[in-house]
């Protein structure tokens, strides 16, 4: 049976659920989920498998994925992690934003995406189902200014700042949107 999406607002409110091809063919906002697993400075990567139903071949992060419906995000991060890469480890969700990215077979991800980190030091196992590949690569992130952070000033990385840059680091491209008034501006996007 096909995984049940958990479709949501601007505020990541849950409106409904819905099919995961439908959802992606109908462009609907849903709820999803980016881990960035960091190993000795690096951040761990995963080239697609050919097959998948969009960006098959291409790198990503280490993983990322949607909540079924009834489903936690930390339940979803940790079962997909281990599907995905083989890997189990603690994770820190480090913030959330909306994109939306459309590929050129008609479908896209319009997505409230919640990013976590964590760090890992131990081998990872791609699933080949998921991934045909995984190595740890070099990203240059950019640390957040001190009182960026929600709990007051200890200095971390902000979830956009992860994403962007690992995002430019694997060459993939998407319109980011960072903001509520963004969204609802969709013409006046910036591509990264």
């Amino acid at each position: 049976m096909e995984d049940q999406l958990i479709l949501v607002d601007y505020d990541d409110q849950e409106t409904g659920s819905m099919g995961k091809l439908e959802v992606h063919q109908k462009h609907l906002l849903h709820r999803a989920f980016s881990v960035f697993i960091f190993n000795g400075g690096k951040v761990i990567i995963q080239r697609r498998a050919d097959h998948k139903y969009h960006s098959g071949g291409k790198w990503a992060n280490t993983c990322c994925s949607h909540p079924r419906a009834g489903e936690t995000l930390e339940e979803a991060v940790q079962r997909r992690l281990k599907e995905e890469a083989g890997i189990e480890c603690p994770v820190k969700e480090a913030g959330s934003f909306i994109y939306y990215a459309p590929f050129d077979d008609g479908l896209a991800e319009y997505e409230y995406d919640h990013v976590f980190v964590g760090e890992y030091g131990g081998a990872f196992s791609p699933d080949p189902e998921e991934a045909q590949e995984m190595k740890a690569a070099a990203v240059e992130l950019r640390p957040a200014a001190a009182g960026d952070e929600p709990d007051g000033g200890r200095r971390g990385y902000r979830a956009v700042d992860v994403h962007d840059s690992a995002v430019r680091a694997i060459g993939l491209r998407g319109k980011l949107q960072r903001s509520r008034a963004e969204v609802e501006r969709a013409d006046e996007l910036y591509e990264i």
